[in-house]
Formats: structure tokens, C-alpha cells, sequence
């Protein structure tokens, strides 16, 4: 079953990419003669947004999957563990004191955010912290980091500033050049490497945590893959994006019933499908007639993301009842 999903899921992306190249305000045929306004658009717009779309997606499905996994909790997303809100505190610093002004510093930033947003969860959760102090650290660690990012847009220099926080919060990838996939890129393949090591501790996991430490799983060091992989990725993502949610969430419900159920099985699908759902989302926000611009991916996702878990959770209490 796993492999014939990858397959279709594979064939479904042969099949989107070139959508999303071609499809726009500005329809590109490829059929017709090239000209050089066709082939800007094409290479220095829509190729590198494309490639950001299929790297960012994947790294968040990854994530997700991942993360629901450790915690063995199907509402789990890669934001409970304060990361992606630690790199969008950074991104907002960037813009609150400036500096976001350089193409390379916002993301340094983010990502600067989103290493200490690791720092302290492994520092709060300690040597021998279990799940649940874990989880508990990284909704602390979110919850400080919207604190302050809330403050730092109320203490905004100029309504400029503020404008920009607010625009690049709900999350792009109008815009983006080469320059942030050679960010984003390195970032997530290592993040998702790291993920995919993880997955036979997972698998033990799901047996519960004792008897998981009864057949050799050390949880430190799953709880370290698990930081550096989430942090990775998520934070590869924030930084040349904003905050895009609900993909982490959404990809492993959709895959799961397709598979045997085991985190590690589970984890390349819902690689390929967060990109096949970011790529198919930035290339709907790209098409709907709008007249003030585009719609912005993360609000679109949220949109998207938002009645999914309203009916996820309908279906959870049904199950319950």
C-alpha cells in the first residue's frame, strides 16, 4: 500500500508542477514561441517559488508526522513545540529594529529565533524529561514567543514597520527568489534527514514509553532528533516564508488511512504530500481574483486548516461517544 501511495503521490506532483509554472495572472502557453518576458516569469518567479512550495511542504509534513508520532497525539502539530512561533519572533526583531532591510538578515534572524526557541526547549524539558514536560515546555515556549512577537508589533517604530510584521506573519511565497530556496533547501533536507533516523524510535514509541526503554530506545537522544529535525525544518520554513500552518496537521490525517499506521511509514508520504498541498495551494492563491493581490498562502492554509480540525475533532468525539 505504501508503495503504490508514494507512487501516485509522485505522479500527482509530475502532474501539479508544471501547473503551478504555468498557471497565473500571466498565462504562460508552452506551446508558443518563448519570449524573454515569458522566461523571466518563468525561471525568476514561479521556478524558485515552486521549488519553495515542494521544499517547505515537505519539510511541514514531515514534521507533523513526526510530531504526532512522539506524542502520539493525531491533533499534534510541529507548532506545539514553540519553534516556528521562536523564528517568527526573530523575523519580527528584524523588522522592529530594522535590519530586515538586508535580504540576508531576516532570515538569519528567524532561524536565530528558532535555534534559541531549541536551546530552551532542551534546556526546560532536562536530561531524563518526559513527553508530557516536553510538550509542556514547547507550549510555554510558544506561548512566550506570541507574547512578546504581540509586543513587539504594539511597540512598532512606524505604522511601516507595523505593516510590514503583520504582511509577512500571514505567510508567502510571492516574491521569493533563488536566494531563499539556497536557505531553505539545506535546512529542510537535513531536518527531514534527521526525522527520517527517528522513525524506528517512534515506532518503539508507539508501544508507550516504558516499554519502549525495555527494547533499547533511548529517549534522550529521540527527544534530541526530534528538536534538531522540528527545528529544522519548521525553522527553514519561517524563515523565508512567514508562518504557514495547519500543513503539518492536515498531511499525515489525509496519508494515514493509506499506510500500515507506523510513524517511520508514514513519514515520506506526508513528505510528498505537504508539497503537493503547498504547491497546489500557492498556485490557487495565485489564480483567485482578487483585487487588492494575491491571497496570502498562510490565510488561505488557515482557511484550509481551520474547518479540517473542527471536523477532525467532530469525528474524535463521535469516536468517543
Amino acid at each position: 500500500m505504501n508503495r503504490r501511495l508514494i507512487l501516485f503521490l509522485i505522479a500527482a506532483l509530475v502532474l501539479a508542477i508544471p501547473l503551478s509554472l504555468l498557471a497565473g495572472r500571466v498565462w504562460i502557453d508552452p506551446f508558443a514561441p518563448s519570449t524573454r518576458n515569458a522566461m523571466l516569469i518563468l525561471f525568476e518567479l514561479r521556478l524558485p517559488r515552486a521549488a519553495l512550495a515542494l521544499v517547505i511542504g515537505a519539510g511541514l509534513g514531515v514534521s507533523g508526522a513526526a510530531m504526532q508520532g512522539y506524542l502520539r497525539n493525531p491533533l499534534a502539530d510541529p507548532g506545539l513545540f514553540g519553534i516556528a512561533p521562536g523564528a517568527a519572533l526573530g523575523a519580527v526583531l528584524s523588522f522592529w529594529t530594522g535590519y530586515s532591510a538586508s535580504v540576508w538578515l531576516l532570515p538569519v534572524f528567524a532561524l536565530v529565533g528558532a535555534g534559541g526557541a531549541m536551546a530552551l526547549l532542551a534546556l526546560i524539558a532536562g536530561r531524563e524529561g518526559g513527553i508530557a514536560l516536553f510538550t509542556m515546555a514547547g507550549l510555554m515556549i510558544a506561548s512566550l514567543a506570541g507574547a512578546l512577537t504581540s509586543l513587539a508589533i504594539s511597540l512598532s517604530p512606524t505604522p511601516f514597520a507595523m505593516s510590514e510584521i503583520v504582511t509577512w506573519l500571514m505567510g508567502a511565497l510571492a516574491d521569493r527568489s533563488w536566494r531563499e530556496v539556497g536557505i531553505a533547501a539545506p535546512l529542510t533536507l537535513a531536518g527531514v534527514a534527521v526525522l527520517l533516523a527517528a522513525g524506528r524510535g517512534l515506532d518503539a514509541l508507539t508501544l508507550g514509553e516504558a516499554a519502549a526503554r525495555s527494547l533499547g530506545l533511548d529517549p534522550r537522544r529521540l527527544q534530541w532528533l526530534m528538536i534538531v529535525g522540528v527545528g529544522l525544518t519548521v525553522g527553514a520554513g519561517v524563515a523565508v516564508a512567514g508562518v504557514i500552518g495547519f500543513v503539518g496537521l492536515m498531511v499525515p490525517h489525509l496519508v494515514r488511512p493509506l499506510t500500515d499506521r507506523r510513524p517511520s511509514s508514514l513519514m515520506v508520504p506526508s513528505a510528498l504530500a505537504g508539497a503537493l498541498l503547498l504547491l497546489v495551494a500557492d498556485c490557487a492563491c495565485r489564480l483567485l481574483p482578487l483585487t487588492g493581490g494575491e491571497l496570502r498562502l498562510g490565510i488561505a492554509l488557515s482557511l484550509l486548516g481551520a474547518p479540517f480540525f473542527l471536523a477532525l475533532l467532530l469525528r474524535m468525539r463521535r469516536g468517543l461517544a
